[in-house]
């Protein structure tokens, strides 16, 4: 199997949360790879997230929008970039219901943006196109048999479905264009550095504070989580050994209802789950199951690593060290998070790579191209 070798390449919304784990790993792993990071730092992005990173000679951090066509063509031609890993999002399924314009603006026109430049410019090489698993949709509650990456596309709400017209776009341009386009879907991921809008740091953050953890409906909804590391790490796989036009699923056969995710959580600072757990009005549609093959990627190389158990204590012990790394969190920690509801948005200052630091004012409409 050839290995593809990149020369430079470019992150969108590597300040987010999955982005910033794979743009730290290549950047300490590969010192002679240039990782230029595009991100608009918005309310789930923070440029702490790249500290490892900053101080490194092939690393490069540019604030910017992957909607502004001018921005992106400046700089493929600039940085001569060869290889994309399209990261940048706006991913929260509960704000998708009801700011769903922003997802199509953010992951369907950014991507477009994206996809237009590298026909315009002609000199990449990898197009790397971050997808989910939420566009398969809901898998039967008996199948034992995950999607594959041959299955329909069943997107059930409007961030999964701006992230599968997406997914048709980078299609399109690798048919059309000859675009070397790679799509991956992945399960949920959880580990240091994540926005407490999700599920896993929400619980923590919430435990931590002695208050209690919501639960949407009756808390029988199954996920599969991946510790970011193992994720960073197929990202890492997929860039060298991934062939063009493939998708490959990242993913793991080991499920959770969220029920026990918070149980666990209950568990790790000792609170009761019987008195520490509260039900809280479902989503208006939310999936049962989500369950993927990953074979494909396996076969590649890639396993994961880290059990639950000890991602989870990983994650806890960095939050333990770190509550006050997202400043003001209190309107994410909602049950039903609106960012609107969040005084001052995000209300942390964002570190700049030299040190200076730019007020993020607020309140703001979540606008985000970086929470992956």
């Amino acid at each position: 199997m050839a290995t593809y070798k990149p020369r430079n390449i470019l992150i969108t919304g590597a300040a987010g949360f999955i982005g910033c784990h794979v743009a730290n790993r290549l950047v300490r792993n590969y010192p002679d790879y240039k990782i230029v990071v595009l991100d608009k730092l918005d309310y789930c992005s923070n440029l702490k997230n790249l500290n490892p990173s900053k101080s490194s000679p092939n690393f490069k951090f540019v604030a910017g929008d992957i909607g502004s066509a001018d921005l992106v063509n400046y700089l493929l031609f600039t940085e001569s970039i060869d290889t994309i890993m399209h990261f940048a999002a706006q991913t929260h399924v509960d704000i998708s219901f009801g700011n769903s314009f922003e997802f199509t603006k953010n992951n369907i026109y950014g991507t477009h943006v994206l996809l237009e430049a590298c026909k315009v410019t002609g000199q990449i090489r990898r197009f790397i196109h971050v997808s989910t698993d939420e566009v398969y949709g809901e898998t039967e509650e008996d199948a034992v048999v995950g999607n594959h990456e041959a299955s329909q596309l069943l997107p059930s709400n409007p961030y999964s479905a701006t992230k599968a017209g997406a997914e048709m776009l980078v299609m399109a341009y690798g048919r059309s264009y000859g675009l070397p386009v790679i799509t991956t879907r992945g399960n949920n991921v959880y580990g240091p550095n994540q926005f407490p809008e999700k599920l896993i740091p929400k619980f923590i953050l919430l435990a931590m504070r002695g208050k209690a953890l919501p639960i949407h409906g009756d808390g029988s909804h199954v996920r599969s989580y991946l510790y970011c590391e193992d994720v960073a790490e197929a990202f890492e796989v997929i860039l060298h050994k991934g062939e063009v036009g493939h998708v490959y699923n990242i993913g793991t056969k080991k499920e959770r209802r969220v029920i026990d995710v918070a149980k666990d959580v209950c568990k790790l600072v000792s609170m009761d789950p019987e008195t520490s757990i509260e039900f809280v009005e479902n989503r208006p549609f939310n999936d049962q199951r989500y369950f993927l093959d990953d074979q494909k990627l396996k076969n590649l190389g890639w396993s994961e690593q880290i059990l639950w158990e000890d991602g989870l204590k990983k994650t806890m012990d960095w939050y333990t060290k770190h509550p006050d790394w997202w400043g003001d969190v209190s309107g994410a920690l909602l049950p039903h998070p609106r960012m609107l509801m969040m005084p001052g948005g995000r209300n942390a200052d964002s570190e700049e790579p030299n040190g200076t630091t730019t007020p993020v004012k607020g309140p703001k409409l979540p606008n985000s191209s970086s929470n992956l």
